[in-house]
């Protein structure tokens, strides 16, 4: 039997962990033949499906995701034509909701999973070809011979730490900028938005199984790690060793980990505070800083105990912390939205995210979509249209403000100049939205000097104060001395002053110096300075005079 994973991603940056968890658990099995083909969404149909047909599959199997749904359909329909024997099996979040109406509407799916699949995706191929067993597979969800919809409930392998690791599989992909390490499954969190909202029981795997994982992921020169757990420090004894474990690997891996910032005990701060640079790249669950947007998303934690930990977290200098806002919650208006994006960025969020809800199927927030209001699109990615306190017209402007903060406040070039024209002038963020909109920027790529060169005509037309922050952003940035935000920037034969503060670096006589004045007499100002012999775009030396 010939099993061909079709591995459809929305870029080659990423890479699903299902085919190497499921076929971890199918290695011994050599009744089945495994073949991978792996493309994204901006590939050509037609030339996947010839590469399929190639193939000849007897069972085609793939993950369903929200960005992958409408190719992955239009691609399984039409080899479906051309191979109608080949049974066609899908899994992933697409199918935690109800799926009558998918399997009716796309009658070339053979089944599909709903659940976690190492355990039933073999029980499946067992019996395959016997569709009277099919309904012992948990979680398998079918049309059956009489045209009856079967609904076998949801998989769940409760014995989570017996797992064969994916890595153990010949189809993990090791080739990826960082791997993703599954430590826990289940989310003590109700988040009613969220797939593992209430997920019980919560299923963790030992310190000394996950050191084992990283032992081999460190062996294969990994520098990142997605460590995949909804709330790592919901277990404060359990987050503790984690962080201990993780120190045995640093320098070499940095972790990337959510954490709930209202569960911060003081033990665990202590912790956070001796880790070294580097080890850890933070995303700390807030969704929204309004007390009955989190109720009534069924978010537990306080809101003041969630504030007090972003803030300490935020102060931490040897960790990033990414903070995310949730668009399209009920209740949450967007006056709420840009006053908590202003009160993140007072924090000193390294990254602020402003994502647009999506009511994903099998979520209590999508049951209740009515009830609470909310209007949401009945296509993937099911992306909230308006609800009853945000109009269809706001979330658009509420999309462009999180292109916008991307784009300049999450690019360390821009941030700190960016935090501050935001904070000192209450009006900046949405007059500066309002100016990229008008211009067509917002859904364009800029470059980070295009971005610089609108940040300072923007600044020097209706923030002029700010110029010079700009300016040193923009040298700092080691961007052309030569354009418009370096117009006050003195290049030529500059020589030292008779002393100066040194903010950064160490001077030496063969560095190549310029000044940019700040001062009405050219008296004070800040000095840089350049590698000359290697032509090193970025300043090594700074000094204020």
């Amino acid at each position: 039997m010939k099993i061909l994973w079709l591995d459809l991603n929305s870029s080659y940056a990423h890479s699903s962990l299902a085919l190497p968890a499921i076929h971890a658990q199918m290695m011994n099995d050599t009744s089945a033949q495994w073949q991978r083909f792996s493309t994204t969404i901006n590939e050509n149909i037609g030339l996947i499906i010839c590469q399929l047909l190639e193939a000849s599959p007897d069972v085609i199997a793939a993950t369903n995701w929200l960005f992958t749904h409408e190719a992955l359909i239009q691609i399984l329909g039409r080899v479906h034509a051309l191979l109608p024997q080949c049974q066609i099996v899908l899994g992933g979040p697409e199918f935690l909701g109800e799926n009558e109406l998918f399997l009716r509407t796309n009658p070339f799916v053979t089944a599909v999973f709903r659940g976690e699949g190492e355990e039933t995706f073999p029980q499946w191929i067992a019996c395959h070809k016997d569709m009277a067993k099919w309904i012992d597979v948990k979680g398998l969800c079918y049309i059956d011979a009489d045209a009856k919809y079967q609904d076998n409930g949801l998989a769940k392998v409760l014995a989570f730490d017996k797992l064969i690791a994916p890595e153990e599989s010949p189809f993990f992909n090791w080739e990826k900028p960082f791997v993703q390490l599954e430590t826990t499954r289940g989310c003590f969190n109700t988040c009613a938005f969220c797939v593992s909202g209430g997920e019980k029981p919560v299923r963790s795997l030992s310190i000394d199984v996950i050191r084992e994982r990283l032992v081999r992921i460190h062996a294969h020169g990994i520098k990142n790690v997605r460590v995949l757990d909804r709330t790592f420090n919901y277990n404060i004894r359990h987050a503790r060793a984690l962080l201990q474990l993780f120190l045995e690997f640093a320098p070499d891996i940095c972790f990337h980990l959510e954490i709930h910032p209202a569960l911060l005990s003081s033990e665990l701060q202590d912790e956070l505070c001796q880790l070294p640079q580097g080890l850890l790249h933070l995303e700390a669950g807030i969704q929204s800083l309004r007390e009955p947007v989190l109720e009534i998303s069924q978010r537990k934690g306080r809101l003041t105990d969630a504030l007090d930990g972003l803030r300490f977290l935020c102060t931490l200098p040897q960790m990033e912390t990414h903070a995310d806002l949730i668009a399209g919650l009920p209740l949450y208006t967007l006056a709420d939205m840009i006053e908590d994006v202003h009160t993140l960025a007072s924090y000193g969020a390294d990254e602020i995210q402003l994502e647009s809800l999506k009511l994903l199927p099998g979520t209590e927030m999508r049951r209740r979509a009515a009830e609470l209001g909310i209007c949401y699109s009945p296509y993937p990615p099911y992306e909230v249209l308006q609800t009853r306190e945000i109009s269809a017209p706001q979330l658009q402007v509420a999309r462009q403000l999180s292109r916008m903060i991307d784009g300049f406040y999450n690019v360390k070039a821009w941030q700190m100049v960016m935090r501050q024209m935001m904070l000192e002038n209450s009006d900046f963020l949405m007059r500066f939205l309002h100016h990229l909109t008008t211009h067509d920027w917002i859904d364009q790529p800029l470059s980070l000097e295009k971005r610089g060169l609108i940040l300072y005509d923007f600044s020097k037309k209706y923030y002029p104060t700010y110029r010079n922050a700009i300016t040193m952003a923009w040298i700092e940035a080691g961007l052309s001395l030569k354009k418009q935000p370096a117009e006050k920037v003195l290049t030529k034969r500059q020589t030292p002053p008779t002393q100066w503060q040194v903010i950064d670096g160490e001077y030496k006589e063969s560095l190549r110096l310029c000044f940019l004045p700040i001062g009405e007499n050219n008296d004070e100002g800040y000095w840089y300075g350049f590698e000359s012999e290697i032509q090193q775009p970025k300043p090594v030396f700074k000094a204020l005079s």
